[in-house]
């Protein structure tokens, strides 16, 4: 008889493995990019990040895009940085742009897409990621959704003594910055941790053959069924794009997969446990809206396409 503890304790070795993995690279990353996003502002001043990032110039959307393809960030390391650019009071069209263009046009995965599936595909993608992310930044402008931001978000968190206090020396630049991103960090470790738990779990119980079985050609449904198990399935960059291919393998339909790798990228558990620290849930259904129609509508014209 076939001893099924042995792949229930797999599952739940991969779990653990990947919940500490994360743990540890997310709270590195968050603090990391945080650092660097307060020494920024720190020395630019915000109006030439408002200025560049302008929501009444054509040309911030595009640049938004673009700043999101250069920087090598998941969709939950992205959360700091645009938390920099509340605080520089950028457009908020763009900055939603930036939002979803950044963990989809992440370097590495379009370095390991056009490995796997070739330049044609690659293309397709980026062309996909890039317009849709620009349209959705926008049209969420257009239609008054700054409104879900939380006017706390626009903050920044007050350090102690930043002009000195009871005779105390001002501190340097470096420790004021790096206190008040200590002070980030610990306002939204909770959600980073329980969003965490929730994507290690799935992703180290949830098997292959099932995702494969779902969302293969014959099931008319392939391409909604994948997008939506890509958003809980948190996968980082240099996996999400292995997998996919593992996936297709075991007859996963190519549509789906795009599907995947778009629902997976753009969002996960995490991010949007994150983001609740910054917007209402209005906001947060409209991005998770954004994220399922371009995985869905990105999957079923990369079907009749190719």
């Amino acid at each position: 008889m076939f001893d099924t503890s042995l792949i229930e304790n797999q599952a739940l070795a991969d779990t653990l493995g990947m919940f500490f993995f994360l743990a540890a690279e997310l709270t590195v990353l968050f603090l990391a990019i945080s650092y660097l996003v307060g020494l920024l502002q720190s020395f630019i001043p915000p109006e030439k990040i408002r200025d560049l990032l302008s929501s009444r110039n054509g040309k911030g959307y595009v640049l938004a895009a673009f700043l999101g393809a250069i920087t090598p960030f998941c969709s939950c390391s992205t959360i700091p940085f645009l938390k920099g650019l509340l605080r520089a009071q950028a457009g908020f069209g763009t900055m939603m742009v930036f939002l979803f263009a950044s963990p989809l046009l992440n370097p590495i995965i379009i370095g390991l897409f056009a490995v796997t599936f070739g330049l044609q595909v690659t293309l397709f993608y980026f062309a996909m990621a890039m317009g849709v992310s620009v349209i959705a930044g926008f049209t969420l402008e257009k239609l008054g959704f700054e409104q879900y931001v939380k006017a706390d978000a626009y903050l920044a968190p007050a350090s102690s003594c930043q002009s000195g206090c009871s005779g105390q020396p001002k501190p340097s630049i470096w420790k004021s910055v790096w206190q008040s991103t200590w002070k980030d960090f610990k306002k939204v470790l909770p959600y980073l941790i329980g969003g965490i738990a929730l994507g290690s779990a799935i992703y180290g119980f949830m098997p292959t053959e099932f995702v494969a079985q779902v969302a293969s050609d014959s099931n008319p449904l392939a391409i909604p069924v994948a997008a939506v198990i890509g958003i809980p399935l948190y996968i980082r960059a240099e996996a999400v794009i292995p997998l996919s291919s593992a996936l297709a393998a075991k007859g996963m339909g190519l549509g789906a997969v795009m599907a995947l790798i778009i629902g997976s990228a753009g969002a996960s558990l995490t991010e949007v446990i994150l983001l609740k620290s910054l917007f209402k849930n209005k906001m947060i259904v409209a991005f998770l809206v954004v994220i399922l129609t371009m995985a869905v509508g990105s999957g079923f014209l990369y079907q009749a396409i190719f």
